[in-house]
Order: C-alpha cells, then structure tokens, then sequence
C-alpha cells in the first residue's frame, strides 16, 4: 500500500502511473481514486517506510 502525503493530508492507493502534470491514483480493484499534481505531492510513501525506526522518514 502506498500514501500519496499532500499539504492537507493523505491519500492511500494501491498503484499509480505517472503522467506529465501529475500521479493517477488507484485502489486495489484498479479504481481511480485521485490525481495529484506535482506542485501538490510531497512524497509518495510505502507503507513499510512507516515500520522502520528511522525518525527522519516521520
């Protein structure tokens, strides 16, 4: 499962493909979930990223 981290929050996705302006966002049943802008991403996280004790990734 990945996170899309956003200035107002999280969007959770299963997959995405990448396009010029932006991520295309999909659930687990290959449902369009969201598209996100470049300007407005500010990372795209695994969710094993959270389970590691590295403070720097929080």
């Amino acid at each position: 499962m990945l996170r899309a981290i956003l200035p107002e929050g999280q969007v959770v996705c299963e997959r995405y493909d990448r396009t010029d302006d932006g991520l295309e966002l999909y659930n687990a049943d290959d449902e369009f979930v969201a598209f996100v802008p470049y300007d407005n991403l500010h990372a795209l996280l695994d969710d094993d990223v959270y389970s590691e004790n590295e403070r720097s990734i929080m």
